[in-house]
């Protein structure tokens, strides 16, 4: 987990990554097909592989082979899972881009004094390098992405860990993210949660039980602002 060390501010916001600040899911789908590819499947296109991502790289790899009539036993999971991962590293910021108003974003909030984090299933090292590559990560007090002994999204801990890096509370915090994954951690933390479309859900956001949904990052100041103010969704 990276920490800047920065002070909690008014308000902290944790941030999911993939389909929220960055859209990740070309360099995704090239990896993931670079391993289908190696078990003599065919590859499947960005949109099927866009509707597969969250919970983490060995889910996605999981589906990609399910969705291909491939499915594989555990050890076969592992070894296809490190083979996207050291595929994924050779490209990791080839096609990725930052979502529209990403940076403006952050700015934004950093000037009404919130402290920011990153909270990602996506692994610690490539978080960190995605960050670093696009100029991000001095705006975060802390990175947490997934390592061992640290559950996953949907569970809770990732986000306890960033507030407790933080220096923040439960009580101050809102989770942003796009997808069914973050409103279950965010439920689970007992935080609010705003959603951001264009991401990667496989559901409409509005049943999902956000606090709020915001078309872009564009209006995310004003709806962590709104949600502040009222109780998390139960």
């Amino acid at each position: 987990m990276r920490h800047n060390g920065k002070p909690a501010g008014s308000v902290a916001v944790l941030f999911d990554l993939d389909g929220t600040l960055i859209d990740s899911v070309a360099d995704l789908a090239a990896a993931v097909n670079t391993v289908l590819a190696a078990h003599g499947t065919q590859p499947l296109d960005v949109a099927a592989v866009r509707g597969m991502v969250g919970n983490g790289v060995a889910k996605l790899v999981q589906r990609a082979f399910e969705a291909r009539g491939r499915p594989l036993d555990a050890a076969g999971r592992a070894a296809a899972t490190d083979a996207m991962m050291a595929a994924y590293r050779d490209g990791l910021t080839a096609r990725t881009t930052l979502m529209a108003g990403t940076a403006a974003a952050l700015a934004q909030l950093r000037a009404r004094g919130a402290a920011l984090a990153v909270v990602t299933n996506k692994p610690q090292d490539a978080t960190e390098a995605i960050l670093d590559h696009f100029g991000l990560s001095q705006a975060f007090g802390a990175v947490v992405g997934s390592r061992p002994g640290l559950a996953s999204k949907p569970a809770p801990d990732m986000l306890f860990a960033a507030l407790d890096a933080i220096g923040a509370t439960a009580d101050t915090a809102v989770m942003v993210g796009d997808s069914a994954v973050d409103a279950e951690a965010a439920r689970a933390a007992g935080l609010p949660c705003v959603l951001v479309r264009g991401g990667y859900a496989r559901q409409a956001l509005e049943t999902l039980g956000a606090d709020a949904v915001v078309d872009d990052l564009s209006g995310l100041a004003d709806a962590i602002a709104a949600v502040q103010k009222a109780p998390a969704a139960g």
